[in-house]
This record gives C-alpha cells, structure tokens and sequence, in this order.
C-alpha cells in the first residue's frame, strides 16, 4: 500500500480496487520507467575488493555515548 499511494500516487480507492495482477504490473513499468535494476544480482569480485579497500581505508568509529539530559 505504501508503494501505491507513495511511489505510484494512487488514491487508496484505486489501490484497494486493484487486483494484484494491476498492481504489480503498474509496480513493474514503475520500475522501468525511473531505471531501477530488480535482482541485480550478487557484486562482482571487483566490486567486493573495492569495498574491502574502503572498509580499510574508513573504518568504523564507535558512536560517542548520548549525554545524560536530565528531564
């Protein structure tokens, strides 16, 4: 429901009327439309490398702990 009234700007009469055939064919030239890849599929060795070098390269810091605000 959120992808009908958000993504594709349905009013909630027409997503409650569709069927699921209407919703996931309009859902599926949305996709098309805006270019957005479904099941792209596992990352390339490359891929995975470069994101190894850049864990190294930027790690992770620990969060600072909150303040203690006193209410």
């Amino acid at each position: 429901m959120k992808v009908a009234l958000g993504r594709l700007g349905w009013a909630p009469p027409v997503f409650w009327a569709a069927t699921p055939q209407e919703f996931w064919a309009a859902f599926d030239d949305w996709v098309s439309v805006n270019c957005i890849q479904k099941d792209a599929g596992a990352l390339s060795g490359d891929e995975v490398e470069r994101l190894e070098d850049m864990k190294r390269r930027f790690p992770d810091r620990a969060e600072a702990p909150m303040p203690n605000r006193a209410t």
